[in-house]
């Protein structure tokens, strides 16, 4: 349905419609929440040292204890509630290298997750398999989805103590040049990075290094049988891809995650991302079916990718220069955005129109998570954290899926001293300045007050959107799915103080309203709601 069409039907409804019902879980619109383990919070010191890690890494390049309990905590405490955060993407938690490596930089460990040794065990020092199930399941009470990290383009580096796969799972070069689409697949991503053999049919064998290992843990002949059933049930060829997805969805079925971010989609076959939907697809019916009191809704599997330096103004469409790639079309929900950061410059109408534009016409059905910093992108919106809280307005306001990155809710450094790189960027979250600095609460309480109206309006996200008024800036979205009507007026760069706001093209004369931001209850008045608040923001909703 073409975007002026469907914006006059939505004008219609809402005007005459009184929605109560509870808001859905629209991904397209969630409020997704993103943190590297290892370094969001620690709440068990004693998996803090495993595989004798104990060498001096380089700065920001070493574990520095944050684990799967650390999260459990925060959720306990509802941490995440109050940032209004609907969806969790954790890094990856499988088992990482035991040694570590220099990568020019310094020693570098595994504290990231992704550079895999096994699949199908958790490393210790992320926290348990009985870790995981407890925070899905807690995660769920809160209706909180969780969603996974997953690598299939390659295996974690080289070391004395971690051995190169079998030649038939791996190549060791050449080293990708990125210029081609071959250039960016057939190739490893870098220096001593063994690249999966994503393209073979070729049927092989468990690697030796996890017979034994397997063997050493009395879950050798278990692992193998389920292999078996596998292979059996798909008829796929024993392959190194179709070993790494049956690992990657047994997360699925064994604990009820409600998704994965791939990772790396570029660099494997398009192919490879289809077969890993179905999977996914199969298994997630699969844990409802087997755990009909547990599942939260009928959303689908949610499969996100990261396809490097894609942005929404690609449409469905990456161009790698001698081939172009629909990756919504292999089974993706959404891709990343790395546009956003560069948009995020731009007024808000100029990003609010252009997405809500695109998302309901070229990406109907589809969706982007937008970012403002994230774990590997060394160009961040706000480097210096000097628009913090411009950053939490056009972030959490912007259409589209969010990602707030941890700490950017706390203005968390993106700069620390002696490190290199990335490394920058993944500095422990500063729990004390959450408890103590004033600032910092102040900085966090504008981006929960955002977040909640994110939650509570899936309209932010998923609806379309209207500019009312130019000056004072003021703009509507209205979502209508199923039987589920939502809307909202927000007025941004307002006078502190008395302020009127136009509000007749959504919300009936007599109707109250509540300012989300302020607290405040208004009645709409000659078209118009007045809020008398020291802020510069409202954020109008139908008064429950």
């Amino acid at each position: 349905m073409r975007l002026g069409l469907l914006s006059a039907i939505l004008t219609v409804a809402l005007a005459s419609a009184q929605p109560k019902q509870k808001p859905p879980f629209i991904w397209e619109g969630a409020n997704l929440y993103f943190l590297l383990v290892d370094r969001f919070h620690n709440g068990d010191p004693a998996n803090d040292v495993n595989f004798d890690r104990t060498r001096e890494a380089a700065v920001m390049r070493g574990f520095k204890g944050g684990d799967i309990r650390g999260i459990i905590k925060k959720i306990d405490e509802g941490y995440f509630d109050a940032l209004g955060i609907n969806a969790i993407w954790l890094t990856p938690v499988v088992e990482q290298i035991h040694d570590g490596v220099d990568e020019g930089t310094g020693l570098s460990y595994g504290f990231h997750g992704y550079w895999t040794r096994d699949w199908t065990k958790l490393d210790p020092n992320f926290g348990t398999e009985k870790d995981l199930a407890e925070m899905v399941e807690k995660a769920h009470a809160k209706g909180i989805r969780i969603v996974l990290d997953g690598v299939i383009n390659h295996t974690g580096p080289v070391t004395e103590q971690d051995e190169v796969w079998p030649a038939e799972w791996v190549r060791t070069e050449p080293q990708c040049d990125y210029k081609t689409y071959s250039g960016n697949i057939t190739c490893t991503l870098v220096r001593n990075l063994p690249d999966i053999k994503t393209e073979s049919d070729a049927d092989v064998q468990v690697p030796p290094h996890l017979v034994r290992k397997w063997k050493q843990e009395g879950r050798y002949e278990k692992e193998m049988r389920e292999l078996d059933a596998f292979f059996e049930r798909t008829k796929y060829p024993r392959a190194p891809r179709y070993y790494i997805i049956k690992w990657l969805t047994d997360y699925i079925t064994d604990y009820g995650i409600d998704g994965y971010r791939a990772d790396t989609v570029k660099h494997t076959e398009e192919g490879v991302w289809a077969d890993f939907r179905a999977q996914c697809d199969y298994a997630f019916k699969q844990w409802k079916k087997n755990n009909p009191a547990r599942v939260l809704d009928d959303n689908a599997f949610y499969l996100i990718g990261e396809v490097y330096n894609y942005g929404i103004g690609g449409g469905q469409e990456f161009d790698f220069g001698d081939k172009k790639v629909n990756y919504f079309k292999n089974g993706f929900n959404n891709l990343i955005n790395f546009e956003f950061k560069w948009n995020a410059k731009d007024p808000h109408e100029a990003i609010f129109s252009r997405y809500s534009t695109l998302l309901n016409s070229e990406l109907e059905g589809f969706g982007v998570l937008n970012y403002i910093s994230s774990h590997d992108d060394g160009q961040p919106f706000d480097t210096n954290r000097e628009k913090s809280f411009e950053s939490a307005t056009k972030l959490l306001l912007s259409p589209g899926t969010a990602q707030v990155y941890y700490g950017d809710e706390t203005g968390r450094k993106l700069t620390v001293t002696g490190a290199q790189g990335d490394a920058n960027l993944r500095s422990p979250m500063d729990w004390n300045a959450v408890e103590n600095d004033a600032a910092t609460k102040k900085l966090l309480s504008h981006w929960q007050k955002l977040g909640q109206f994110r939650k509570n309006h899936p309209a932010i996200g998923a609806g379309i959107h209207q500019q009312i008024s130019p000056v004072p800036y003021v703009f509507s979205r209205g979502l209508k799915k199923g039987k589920f009507l939502d809307r909202v007026v927000v007025g941004l760069d307002l006078a502190p103080g008395k302020k009127e706001v136009k509000v007749s093209s959504v919300f009936k004369e007599g109707t109250v309203l509540h300012d989300a931001y302020s607290g405040q209850k208004t009645t709409v008045i000659n078209g118009k709601a007045l809020i008398d608040s020291p802020y510069t923001l409202v954020l109008l909703e139908e008064s429950r």
